[in-house]
């Protein structure tokens, strides 16, 4: 078992196990917030933290509104901390998981509601970043960290390096993307990044979520909508012109085949199709 002199060190070498373990910066940052958030609320000494303390923290946090997913990434960070990191096999994790899970349908945009959207925009740069977040449905992360080299003109591809769960995806390269790209490229003149602030600076996620929230005012969409609602859109979307689950499982980059499943239940032309009893009385 890993015994450390002070709180302070203890989590510090916990951020460096992280790094050791190939975990992201972004994951870095949350698990070590929620680490610290655990540790300020329960003011009992690392050392003397038994599973009671844990499971009645836990209790008090449900009682006081905390969600299932949450419960979830609390758990987790928790058994990774004292289970993996600190080695202590005192703690039985299993049972203070959560044996329900909340299935959340994300907000779509409909086709009519995307075009508006971009419509709204005249900045050709912020044009460019959301019609390439919605035509190759990446997450906000992998559209700030594209590179100008990861788009194949000739294979009409674009690739998408160290993804969520560090894997490598190509996505479609469609044409009237390409003739946007070329456009933007023409009068932004990126360096390294397809998006930058200024010579080689990435630009901020911060800035398109920005972006996504000017354009939907501009735009009147009242809908609950964020720049990964553009994603959900674009999945359901395929769904809806007929393409199989399974490829879009792949150009999403999901692991498991129920992630993307989530979209049969949100599907328009599907959901007409069932008959209501209603209708026959």
């Amino acid at each position: 078992m890993r015994i450390y002199k002070t709180q302070k060190e203890s989590v510090w070498a916990f951020w460096d196990w992280l790094t050791l373990k190939r975990y992201s910066p972004k994951t870095h940052k949350t698990y070590l917030s929620v680490l610290n958030m655990f540790l300020k609320e329960i003011s009992i000494t690392i050392s003397k933290i038994q599973r009671n303390d844990i499971e009645e923290y836990l209790q008090h946090k449900i009682q006081n509104g905390l969600s299932v997913s949450r419960h979830k990434q609390l758990t987790w960070v928790l058994k990774l901390f004292f289970s993996r990191f600190l080695e202590r096999q005192d703690i039985i994790w299993d049972e203070m998981y959560p044996e329900k899970w909340e299935t959340k349908l994300p907000n779509i945009l409909s086709k009519s509601e995307v075009k508006k959207l971009l419509d709204t925009l005249n900045n050709i740069k912020h044009k460019t970043i959301l019609t390439l977040i919605y035509a190759t449905w990446m997450r906000l992360s992998e559209c700030v960290n594209l590179q100008i080299g990861d788009i194949d003109s000739k294979r009409m591809t674009i690739k998408i390096r160290q993804a969520k769960g560090k894997k490598d995806r190509y996505v479609p390269l469609s044409p009237k993307l390409l003739d946007l790209l070329r456009v933007y490229y023409r009068e932004c003149h990126p360096k390294q990044y397809v998006f930058e602030w200024w010579e080689w600076w990435i630009y901020s996620e911060r800035s398109v979520q920005q972006i996504m929230r000017q354009a939907l005012n501009r735009a009147l969409i009242t809908k609950k909508a964020s720049v990964h609602t553009l994603r959900h859109s674009y999945a359901t979307h395929l769904l809806e012109d007929g393409v199989d689950v399974r490829i879009i499982q792949e150009f999403l980059g999901h692991s498991h085949i129920r992630t993307t499943q989530i979209y049969t239940h949100i599907s328009t032309p599907i959901l007409s199709k069932i008959k209501s009893p209603l209708d026959d009385l």
